[in-house]
């Protein structure tokens, strides 16, 4: 799972819906029965899809994420960028490619802070299905 999915994903449960903590989904490593492991994944660099990409980013969600991975280099608020294609954008662009892009989360466990049910992520795949019981 790349990590730009995790900023397009909140919590299944019904009851989660109508809160505001069942997004972001929070990569916490002490409930989590599998250890988070990240692997690097070359992508090209497109600096057009990066600057495209940057209005539907939750800035705030992607803040806690890369936080709990570790990545403590992401400004506060969101970047302002008038052309991609600017030498002195290309650092930022870069960067945000790398997290967004190049991360790949390859097993590890998201819970949602609402309900604390947690996503297995396993080969990659995040495991959305509910239990019988959250199912409502």
């Amino acid at each position: 799972m790349k990590l730009l999915t995790a900023n397009f994903v909140q919590c299944s449960v019904k009851a989660c819906s109508a809160t505001p903590k069942c997004f972001p989904l929070h990569f916490d490593q002490q409930t989590a029965d599998v250890p988070l492991e990240l692997a690097h994944e070359d992508v090209d660099f497109s600096p057009e899809f990066i600057y495209n990409i940057l209005p539907r980013i939750d800035w705030p969600a992607l803040l806690i994420t890369a936080r709990e991975l570790g990545n403590n280099m992401l400004p506060e608020t969101t970047p302002e960028i008038e052309n991609p294609n600017a030498p002195e954008n290309e650092q930022i662009l870069r960067d945000l490619h790398t997290l967004l892009l190049e991360t790949q989360i390859i097993q590890g466990s998201m819970r949602c802070e609402n309900c604390n049910h947690i996503y297995f992520i396993r080969d990659s795949i995040p495991n959305f299905l509910l239990p019988g019981h959250l199912v409502q």
